[in-house]
């Protein structure tokens, strides 16, 4: 099952970003094919307003973030509370226990009256994944708030269908990449605790002791490209948060909500923009954190930095064609270089 989950993944960022590459060569017989991705890729100002078919609201963006928000959420309360339960106290297994596992197909992930040798290095990478995802969970959270409080989107501003199923797709997949690692046996262990509960009920549940030191010492005691890689995407984090702020107060006039202005402040002093920089920036935090030792992990950056480049050059071209007096020193996304 692990290989499968993690060639699953790996084999879905491949599928994602290798036509974003393809249709970014700069060739006359790829034209066709990059205005067929660049249909489904449009959104918000750069759709026009005629190529309605097959489209959603933008302001369905909230609908990711209420997924992401579910799903990492989930992903981290029960991979934060395998990673404490990893070396449990040894006892006997009752009759319970043990129909609970057979029941569960015999696993030998442990339940609360099982155990396992674990290595040190085993439980270092699951610690690890419970760090990126409590990264991950700050960043979900933030983007839920900003798509209900601070963006204002435009009644006629859409989204191509495929670009909103591709939203929710990656929102789902990429918290899931965040733990790939351990998340089949996780999966087992969560697995178990609800056979054991049905089996047993309620009140025959064992009482599990909890010791707040060793439910956050790991993380504390992290290895220190955990702790850089939490600098960076907290660097990006907050630019972001900034960026966003700085463009959902040109629209704080609601009665101007069709009105297209040129943004200034932060980051979009040098690149047009910022906010799919700043979202680069963290998701570069989040490989420095994992080690950058995890190709699924590089497979998902490469996604995320293929796609906003891809989104960010046509954001470029729709500046410089709407706003006359757009400034020139401007870059799309990368300061001094694109």
């Amino acid at each position: 099952m692990e290989i499968g989950l993690v060639a699953l993944l790996r084999a879905a960022w491949i599928a994602g970003t290798l036509p974003i590459l393809v249709a970014s060569i700069p060739s006359p017989r790829l034209r066709s094919f990059y205005q067929a991705l660049l249909r489904f890729a449009k959104r918000g100002k750069i759709m026009q307003s005629s190529s309605h078919k097959l489209t959603v609201p933008q302001r369905f963006f909230c609908h990711f973030y209420v997924v992401a928000v579910v799903w990492t959420t989930l992903l981290l309360v029960i991979t934060w509370f395998y990673a404490y339960r990893m070396e449990p106290p040894v006892s006997e297994p009752s009759l319970y226990s043990s129909i609970a596992s057979h029941l569960a197909g015999g696993s030998t992930i442990f339940t609360f009256h099982r155990s396992r040798s674990t290595t040190a290095e085993h439980r270092r990478m699951v610690w690890q994944s419970v760090f990126l995802l409590l990264l991950m969970e700050t960043q979900v959270l933030r983007r839920l708030f900003e798509t209900i409080y601070v963006f204002k989107y435009s009644p006629s501003a859409r989204m191509h269908i495929f670009g909103y199923l591709t939203g929710l797709f990656f929102y789902t997949a990429a918290p899931l990449s965040l733990c790939s690692s351990c998340a089949p046996e996780v999966f087992k262990f969560a697995a178990n605790w609800l056979v054991e509960f049905i089996v047993k009920g309620k009140n025959r549940m064992s009482v599990t002791e909890f010791d707040t030191w060793a439910f956050v010492s790991p993380l504390i005691k992290s290895r220190w490209h955990l702790w850089i890689g939490a600098a960076i995407f907290l660097w990006g984090w907050l630019h972001q948060r900034r960026c966003h702020a700085i463009l959902g107060s040109l629209r704080d006039d609601t009665e101007e909500v069709e009105g297209y202005f040129i943004p200034s402040g932060d980051w979009f002093t040098y690149v047009s923009s910022p906010h799919y920089l700043a979202e680069i920036v963290i998701y570069a935090g989040l490989l420095v954190a994992s080690g950058a030792s995890d190709l699924t992990i590089w497979l998902l950056f490469g996604f995320v930095v293929s796609n906003l480049v891809f989104a960010a050059a046509e954001t470029q071209r729709w500046y410089v064609r709407k706003f006359d007096n757009y400034p020139s020193g401007r870059f799309a996304i990368f300061p001094f270089i694109y």
